[in-house]
């Protein structure tokens, strides 16, 4: 992709161009990228914010949101492959295995809490944390071994949120429980499965269709989402949003 200038991103996702009155640190954030397939046809899984949020409201999203540094401490069932952990540590910001590790876990768990879906291996979980308190009861314990980094995206600066967002991706087969009544907290509104063609064309954030075509372009030479591949990362550079590989 080439470079863009400031002024062509304020163009872009108009609702969430409006500037906040002072400049804002990103937070680190996380979202998952849940796939199927129906023949040749993958599906993701995409779901629609309630129109009275002030982040994005009435967009079609991926399930994520902001990283709790607590969810470091949750034990795994299996921990994240290793090229993926160096990946994921690498890049500007540089983070510690341990910081890696509760982002990648903040996807499980948003994944969890927006649509009911939890991703591990069943069996015995434990933890104090009520967060993760739906693993518990459903006995499964969360896994980060089918994760895959496949891309990262800084919001630019003066918008009403920030996140330094690192998008994961999983397939429907590595979710053990499937709650039939969704997430507990209702932030999606409509949980839905689209062809991944469908899904681009989707009330989304062009950042997500931008995510969306090229996790296409990397399915398409790696359909198995294999550990270690490029991840495109998407950040705002001397005012131009740029698109770099980590």
């Amino acid at each position: 992709m080439e470079a863009m200038t400031k002024a062509d991103v304020d163009k872009l996702d108009k609702g969430l161009a409006a500037h906040s009155g002072r400049p804002l640190r990103p937070r680190d954030a996380a979202t998952l990228i849940l796939l199927d397939r129906k023949g040749d046809e993958v599906l993701v899984l995409m779901g629609r914010r309630h129109a009275g949020h002030a982040f994005m409201p009435g967009k079609f999203v991926f399930p994520g949101g902001r990283t709790d540094p607590a969810d470091s401490r949750i034990p795994v069932a299996a921990p994240l492959h290793r090229e993926e952990e160096a990946r994921l540590a690498s890049g500007p910001g540089r983070v510690s295995v341990v910081r890696a590790r509760a982002i990648a876990l903040s996807a499980i768990r948003e994944t969890y809490e927006e649509a009911g879906l939890l991703i591990g291996r069943n069996g015995p979980f434990a933890t104090a944390r009520r967060d993760w308190q739906g693993f518990v009861e459903h006995g499964v314990a969360p896994s980060l071994e089918v994760l895959r980094f496949v891309a990262r995206a800084i919001t630019p600066p003066n918008r009403v949120r920030r996140f330094d967002t690192r998008f994961f991706s999983a397939w429907r087969d590595d979710v053990a429980v499937e709650l039939p009544d969704g997430g507990p907290t209702n932030e999606l509104e409509e949980l839905v499965w689209l062809p991944l063609a469908d899904a681009r064309k989707a009330d989304i954030p062009d950042i997500t269709r931008m995510i969306l075509e090229e996790l296409e372009k990397r399915l398409v030479h790696d359909p198995l989402l294999r550990p270690g591949g490029a991840v495109p990362f998407f950040r705002l550079v001397r005012n131009r949003f740029v698109r770099e590989v980590l």
